[in-house]
């Protein structure tokens, strides 16, 4: 029971010496200033009407005149070659078996900031 009241207490002592500051999230200090016109803006929604697309909307699809340069083959291939890398870097050690031996060699070479050979 005491370390029941011991832990109430702290929690009491604890909630009480931190600050709180209210403000009201939905009250913007700062007035919005626009950029644009209204009828800048309004040629804007016209021109994205006539092209058919509205970046704005909800069902705008960003890929619908996406065209790829490589075939699936090329991808496929590509994704083949470096998976072997990708596998090393993100393993267990976050890549440490790959950066040890590279940054070795660079210190092997250079003592106190002078190269060994001077």
């Amino acid at each position: 029971m005491n370390r029941f009241i011991l832990a109430s207490l702290f929690a009491v002592a604890a909630a009480a010496s931190i600050s709180a500051y209210a403000d009201d999230i939905t009250v913007e200090t700062q007035p919005f200033v626009s950029t644009s016109s209204r009828s800048e803006a309004r040629s804007e929604l016209a021109q994205f009407k006539q092209a058919g697309q509205n970046p704005w909307a909800q069902n705008y699809n960003q890929l619908s005149s996406f065209r790829s340069s490589k075939t699936r083959a090329q991808v496929t291939a590509e994704y083949l070659r470096s998976r072997d890398e990708v596998a090393r870097q993100t393993a267990e050690d976050s890549g440490s078996a790959v950066i040890v031996p590279a940054t070795r060699a660079i210190a092997a070479s250079v003592v106190a900031g002078r190269p060994v050979s001077q």
